[in-house]
């Protein structure tokens, strides 16, 4: 009950920040409520005991991440979208993720998550090959 509560929020104010862009939208509404929902989605079903798993490669560590904020900004890749949630460690330190999603259908999946490494977006949007949607 409380990951669709989680959802409903998710969804109504995707769509209350993307109702004063409707003119120069560059995807619907209704594709961005589905994009956000196909995020909110993807971090439900993949919480163990609540928390969302990452793994250390390099120290074969594996740290709990924890859910805060979806954030409503969507960034245009080509044909695909980029999404970020605020997520706390066991610490209390916040962990920026960001989804990288495709459309399949009328629903948008992740296929790609970066975990606390926001510069490869960065050089993305700084070189032109990802956009802010409107």
């Amino acid at each position: 009950m409380f990951k669709l509560i989680r959802l409903l929020i998710a969804l109504a104010f995707s769509l209350a920040m993307s109702a004063s862009f409707a003119a120069a939208a560059d995807l619907t509404t209704a594709e961005k409520a589905s994009l956000q929902a196909g995020m909110q989605q993807h971090i439900d079903r993949n919480l163990v005991e609540g928390a969302y798993l990452r793994l250390d490669l390099a120290t074969g560590g594996v740290s709990k991440l924890h859910p805060v904020t979806a954030h409503p900004m969507i960034l245009r890749l080509g044909q695909y979208y980029v999404l970020c949630s605020d997520f706390r460690d066991d610490k209390g330190a916040a962990v920026n993720v960001d989804f990288y999603m495709a459309s399949r259908g009328k629903s948008f999946v992740v296929f790609d998550t970066v975990v606390d490494h926001r510069a490869e977006l960065e050089k993305l949007m700084k070189d032109g090959k990802a956009s802010m949607v409107k």
